[in-house]
């Protein structure tokens, strides 16, 4: 039988393993962590050592979330092998980072309105326990910092009311976001333009990657259409997975500049871990917000110390498997990010896990 429990919080683990997880973390602590000692005990993805953290949702046939899934109901698969799981937990308690990568182009004169309103009402939904931030990039040929990281509702009210769309040009009083290479042969967008996938791949790099010890999200809302971005659509794909960044897309445009573009905003959304809303009215659009908002309080985590030790910086492929032979049956769907980049750990962390 399926178990439906909304007010689950935490699946215990087996206590074998919560002392191999509590040895870890002790052997790694001196030293190596980027900002104070977290306060508390699961806050474990701030520390620098092999474990790799994996957040991940379970929606039964009519799309009901499942929160009482236990650690012997699933198996993690990194590259094909399974791995031995540290921690499993549900998550509805961490703290959440989120980015509104909001569309300016002229594309979307007549749906900004509505798309501030619905982003407001998710603002006042979401940011509701300490630790939850929440940061607001508007963007065209450039990506603008107008709100950085924040948990004061009244800011992210103030800086959110202020954006307006550029015709042509957008004036804004954020600073434009670096960290776009330039290469030979590549031109620096015009302005009034739309760099889409730019402006993701700045947004991951230069501010999502930066949080490190929360669940990162950027929400994108956009028509799509991209017309001057430097790098390509994979590429802004890579750098959201580095940044250990889920992507949620509300594609919504005007019918007068083309509609919205579908397919590469469903790609982008799917091949991070998060999925693609394509609301036609502004209750759907409400509806795409409260959906985004319960898949990230419904959320588990996973932790494990890959088998594969070589960190070289390449590709690790991710799986979820459900192992209960009768919650196979239901028939569940797992979405996570797919997977994750090796990066090399610094010489001191590598000494302490010598």
């Amino acid at each position: 039988m399926l178990r439906l429990d909304p007010h689950s919080r935490l699946i215990p683990t087996t206590f074998l393993s919560q002392l191999l997880f509590l040895f870890l973390f002790v052997c790694s602590a001196p030293g190596v962590f980027s900002q104070a000692a977290p306060a508390r005990d699961d806050d474990v993805i701030r520390v620098e050592t092999d474990l790799t953290n994996l957040f991940f949702t379970a929606t039964d046939k009519q799309k009901r979330f499942i929160t009482t899934l236990t650690e012997s109901d699933v198996q993690v698969l990194e590259d094909g092998t399974p791995q031995h799981i540290l921690l499993f937990q549900h998550e509805t308690d961490r703290p959440l980072s989120i980015a509104f990568l909001i569309d300016v182009s002229a594309s979307e004169e007549r749906t900004l309105g509505d798309e501030k309103a619905a982003a407001r009402a998710f603002i006042e939904k979401i940011i509701r326990m300490k630790g939850d931030e929440a940061a607001i990039i508007p963007f065209t040929e450039r990506a603008f910092l107008e709100q950085p990281f924040t948990g004061n509702m009244m800011n992210l009210y103030h800086v959110l009311s202020q954006i307006e769309v550029a015709l042509p040009l957008y004036y804004g009083l954020g600073q434009p976001i670096g960290g776009m290479a330039s290469a030979p042969g590549m031109s620096v967008p015009a302005q009034g333009t739309t760099a889409l996938w730019d402006a993701i791949t700045v947004t991951s790099n230069e501010i999502m990657a930066a949080r490190p010890g929360k669940r990162r999200a950027i929400i994108l809302l956009t028509d799509g259409r991209d017309t001057s971005s430097r790098v390509k659509k994979n590429t802004a794909i890579e750098r959201a997975i580095a940044a250990e960044t889920v992507i949620y897309v509300i594609g919504i445009g005007d019918e007068k500049y083309e509609g919205v573009d579908k397919g590469p905003l469903r790609n982008l959304a799917e091949a991070t871990g998060g999925q693609a809303f394509f609301p036609k009215k502004e209750l759907d659009l409400a509806t795409a917000f409260a959906e985004i908002e319960s898949e990230l309080r419904s959320q588990y985590l996973i932790a494990y110390s890959s088998s594969n030790k070589n960190r070289d910086g390449s590709f690790r492929q991710l799986r979820i498997e459900i192992t209960n032979p009768e919650l196979r049956k239901e028939q569940l769907k797992l979405r996570h990010r797919p997977g994750y980049y090796a990066k090399p750990l610094s010489s001191d962390a590598r000494g302490r896990l010598d």
